[in-house]
């Protein structure tokens, strides 16, 4: 595992880039860089805004993986499933675990019992994205230092029950009195210091969690639901950061892309899904998402042909255009939303035999994913009165129910766990062209090679098609 030497004041610098809120923690009586122990509002500052940068880094792999993005080029990597170094992402991932590891120990040592509480969700959360990768992770034996610089892997699915225990640990220090108002507000970049919307966030991690494992036998549909009528049940519960040193990672994106850094193509999946192509329907997020090209249409680039046309210079296919939603300096990077938990209760319930609440969730989930990203009312009531969405209780199926998450989930990483869930079979969704794995979808991403090169004994051998414990 990537080790680091914890030097916090670099991190806490950072933060003076938010605004004056974040000053106060410099105000200490010794070189921040020599600190031994490091303020613990900077701890929660850092790790809840780079728990939202994992979110970005991971997307930036997935969204290729579910044809949300394409690459411009010919076979890009990504695109074709070809052998990658993913060292940045475990790193960030295990950075900000390594946070959480010390907020939590600081924070017992000090009886702060809410730090305690988002310490364990959000290590939940990062942890559980980490797993949805690679499978096995060093966690039990990690965070030691120079005591262990080989840790073992840890069981996937121990990893899992791990999650799942850490988020109920979470929940039941929250809800101690005492813990209401302890959090530094400021320094909470995604709740504000909200220990109620804390738990809210912790129940429907859990429910995406449990919901996870509809392959498997300890699929409980009766569970799911259950979490998730403690969790999120409005826009506003969303989990999620808005603040940036600069601007929204997926800004800077589109900004490269019009430098001729070119990335943030749209796929042409993605594009026909919303288009009226595939589903007969055009899907008025589309608007909100990218711009027309230069011929007044949208359309995407097929993942592994590169661009189409003469020149990948003009706009003869759809990016991520500055501006947009998801794309403008302080759009939002999403944890986890109103809307996503909607469509995990339309799931839930449709397994459960209840396809009215299904259908009512499926509903609901739209309409909180269009009304998040600003649609009008018009063409809202167009789209959801459309033949093709408004099927009732008796029409529903999954599939309608996962194309309609797949969108309202746009660049997500749950969106890879759904995909390999379904076993792709989302309609017309075919393998990218010159796929490196023949005629096999992709199942999980290499180790990365600062794991192997520095803890090679344990890193377990695996290959790019085989299924982790839930895919079944």
């Amino acid at each position: 595992m990537k080790k680091r030497l914890i030097i916090y004041g670099f991190s806490l610098l950072a933060f003076v880039l938010f605004g004056t809120g974040c000053k106060k923690y410099l105000d200490i009586n010794q070189d921040p860089n020599a600190a031994a122990e490091p303020p613990i509002a900077g701890l929660l500052a850092n790790t809840t805004y780079l728990t939202a940068e994992n979110v970005f880094q991971i997307s930036d792999w997935t969204s290729y993986y579910v044809q949300y993005l394409a690459s411009p080029n010919v076979s890009g990597t990504s695109d074709t499933y070809q052998q990658s170094d993913p060292s940045g992402t475990w790193g960030d991932l295990y950075n900000v675990l390594t946070d959480l590891h010390d907020m939590r120990r600081f924070a017992a040592q000090k009886g702060l019992i809410a730090y305690i509480g988002v310490a364990d969700i959000l290590t939940a959360c990062n942890l559980s994205m980490g797993i949805n990768l690679w499978g096995n992770m060093p966690y039990s034996e990690a965070f030691q230092g120079v005591d262990n610089l080989s840790p073992k892997f840890d069981d996937q699915k121990v990893l899992y029950d791990s999650c799942l225990m850490l988020l109920d640990k979470g929940i039941a220090a929250l809800q101690q009195p005492g813990a209401d108002g302890e959090l530094d507000k400021a320094s909470d970049f995604i709740h504000a210091g909200s220990t109620t919307a804390w738990i809210k966030t912790a129940y429907s991690l859990e429910a995406r969690l449990l919901n996870q494992v509809s392959g498997t036998p300890q699929y409980d549909p009766a569970k799911v639901l259950a979490a998730l009528a403690k969790g999120d049940s409005s826009n506003d519960d969303d989990a999620q950061v808005t603040q940036f040193s600069v601007r929204n990672p997926w800004a800077q994106v589109a900004i490269n892309n019009r430098n001729l850094l070119l990335d943030g193509w749209l796929s042409a999946y993605f594009v026909d899904a919303t288009n009226g192509k595939t589903y007969g329907v055009f899907d008025p997020r589309l608007a909100r998402i990218t711009d027309t090209t230069m011929f007044l249409d949208y359309r995407g680039t097929p993942n592994g042909a590169g661009y189409q046309g003469t020149s990948n210079t003009v706009h003869a296919q759809c990016y991520l255009d500055e501006g947009k939603w998801y794309s403008s300096t302080n759009s939002p990077l999403q944890i986890i939303t109103n809307a996503e938990c909607r469509f995990i209760e339309a799931e839930a319930a449709f397994r459960a035999g209840d396809k009215p609440r299904a259908y009512d969730a499926y509903i609901a989930g739209i309409t909180a994913s269009m009304n998040k990203i600003g649609v009008g009312k018009d063409s809202m009531d167009a789209y959801l009165k459309n033949s093709a969405v408004a099927v009732g209780a008796g029409g529903l199926t999954l599939q309608l129910i996962m194309k309609e998450k797949y969108v309202a989930c746009f660049l997500s990483p749950v969106t890879w766990v759904d995909m390999r869930r379904f076993n792709y079979a989302y309609m017309d969704f075919a393998l990218p062209q010159h796929a490196s794995l023949g005629s096999s979808f992709i199942r999980r991403m290499d180790y990365p090679q600062t794991e192997i090169s520095r803890n090679g004994k344990n890193v377990p051998d695996i290959k790019r098609t085989d299924h982790l414990w839930w895919d079944q």
